[in-house]
């Protein structure tokens, strides 16, 4: 039996996947195309296997990053990743704010390990990503700034510029990220210390 998708099973943003056949009902596309949802039909297989969150990543645009953002999904494929994208899905204008704070709030929650953002020259959504609590976003623009921020900074963001980079260095960048584990041993401590200056933060007051 095909299963109905109605209004009520539209999410606010993002992907949505359906099972292919389903019927839609003409409210339920058009609220969709409202949210700027992209409906994804997919197998029953396919919608039915949950990914974990140490093998999901988070993945978001404006639209100075949607062009870059398309052609980097093969990698995520090619290295057996999950994507949860939340936008944008045209190249319509956005404000990277809204992107970066759905991407990070994503990972601060657990839901997926890792992030990528894109913009047009990925500063702002860094800057962005940084505000959440155990968020480590690192603007990378070559391989070895990739192999860096993880190595020794474990960081569980990677933000581009998507009118900065060609798209072959964004691949080999995001490769990288993607590829390269936390070294730890003395960086360990030093992102415990990170850890506590944020926590040290919270409670912190302008001299007067």
């Amino acid at each position: 039996m095909r299963k109905v998708i109605t209004e009520a099973d539209v999410p606010e943003t993002g992907e949505f996947k359906i099972a292919a056949g389903s019927i839609i009902t003409p409210s339920a596309r058009d609220l969709a195309k409202d949210r700027g949802v992209k409906l994804v039909e997919v197998s029953a297989e396919e919608l039915n296997s949950s990914a974990s969150p140490a093998q999901t990543v988070a993945l978001g645009s404006d639209h100075g990053g949607f062009g870059l953002k398309e052609k980097l999904k093969p990698i995520f494929k090619e290295l057996a990743l999950d994507i949860h994208d939340v936008g944008v899905h045209e190249e319509k204008p956005a404000d990277y704010p809204d992107i970066a704070r759905q991407v990070a709030e994503i990972v601060a929650r657990g839901q997926a390990a890792r992030g990528v953002i894109i913009d047009g020259a990925g500063i702002g959504s860094a800057i962005v990503a940084n505000k959440f609590p155990g968020i480590r976003a690192a603007l990378c623009y070559d391989k070895a700034s990739a192999r860096n921020s993880r190595e020794h900074n474990d960081s569980n963001v990677l933000t581009l510029g998507g009118r900065l980079l060609t798209a072959s260095l964004a691949e080999d960048v995001l490769r990288v990220w993607l590829t390269t584990p936390f070294a730890g041993g003395r960086h360990a401590a030093r992102i415990q210390k990170i850890t506590e200056i944020e926590k040290a933060v919270k409670n912190w007051t302008p001299l007067s």
